[in-house]
């Protein structure tokens, strides 16, 4: 029998997404290119090994019984941990990350974020680059709880998690826009809570997997429609689906374009203060690609892309 260490080797996890995925003993076993007699075997070891069923065979599909799930769902933080180390091995051993894991708030320009890529991709570093996107204090969480190695677009004060570095990004102006055929396009200004409330507000999730998370722009009481992205968000507001406040360089070249009517309210402005972040290191200095790009982070016109404001320098 497998002690439980050994029970959760990295092939008896990837066995066990084998059989969640496709669903049946068998159509695992072609997958991971094992007869299914050896599959059974290695699956009723690890049950054995740490005396749970994970496995409800009874049915004409393979199930993962409640305790597989978690165990599934707990391995992806195991795989990812497992990865985090070997990284730091081949960092130790060359002084290039294995790879890199940028997370970007939703807020950020992507193009931006490509341009970085394409100059790092010149240096023909050795290092792979992962990018991921978050909503709200899912950023500052994906790179707390070592899912990611940079952050681009924390809210400052988020930014202050034990173990983090941070250094600012930049400033941005939200404001609140609708569509011209909205009913509040037409309303005297500025817009009372009074009057907004009774419209639906376009909101964007928070994609912090832990916790409530937090809402911004809705007010107690106002209708929602939640979106995943910021960029649902601005279409849904170009639909006259809902209202609410828009990252202004995002909205700009609609507000331009007659698509989008920016209404005052009766509300202080609303701006971000964005941060950027990396995780203190063990070692004396960070690895030479996250060099790299704290060195481009340096650039007030770099930081200024990122924010979509890419005529302005500092």
């Amino acid at each position: 029998m497998q002690n439980k260490r050994s029970a959760l080797s990295t092939d008896n996890l990837h066995m066990l997404g084998a059989i969640a995925s496709n669903g049946s003993l068998a159509a695992a076993s072609r997958s991971l290119g094992v007869v299914p007699s050896a599959l059974s075997y290695r699956l009723r070891q690890m049950e054995d090994s740490l005396d749970v069923l994970l496995v409800d065979r009874s049915a004409k599909r393979a199930q993962l019984t409640p305790a597989g799930i978690e165990l599934l769902r707990a391995s992806e933080h195991l795989l990812d941990e497992l990865d985090a180390v070997a990284q730091r091995v081949k960092r130790v051993a060359t002084g290039w990350e294995a790879q890199l894991i940028i997370v970007a708030d939703d807020i950020i320009d992507t193009q931006t974020v490509f341009d970085v890529c394409q100059r790092f991709y010149e240096l023909g570093a050795p290092t792979q680059l992962k990018l991921r996107i978050e909503t709200m204090t899912g950023t500052a969480e994906s790179l707390s709880t070592g899912r990611s190695d940079l952050a681009l677009g924390i809210v400052s004060e988020a930014a202050h998690y034990a173990g983090l570095n941070s250094a600012t990004l930049g400033q941005i102006a939200f404001v609140f826009a609708v569509a011209p055929h909205h009913p509040l396009a037409l309303c005297a200004e500025p817009l009372t809570n009074e009057q907004r409330i009774v419209h639906r507000a376009v909101v964007v999730a928070d994609s912090a997997p832990r916790g409530p998370g937090v809402t911004v722009g809705v007010l107690r009481g106002q209708e929602a429609l939640t979106v995943p992205s910021m960029a649902l968000k601005l279409r849904a507001q170009l639909r006259g689906l809902g209202c609410g406040y828009l990252p202004q360089p995002l909205a700009q070249p609609f507000i331009d374009a007659g698509q989008l009517v920016v209404k005052a309210v009766d509300q202080p402005e609303r701006t971000a203060r964005m941060a950027y972040a990396w995780r203190n290191s063990t070692s004396a200095k960070p690895g030479k690609a996250l060099a790299w790009w704290l060195e481009q982070l340096h650039s007030g016109v770099t930081r200024n892309a990122l924010m979509g404001l890419r005529h302005t320098t500092s």
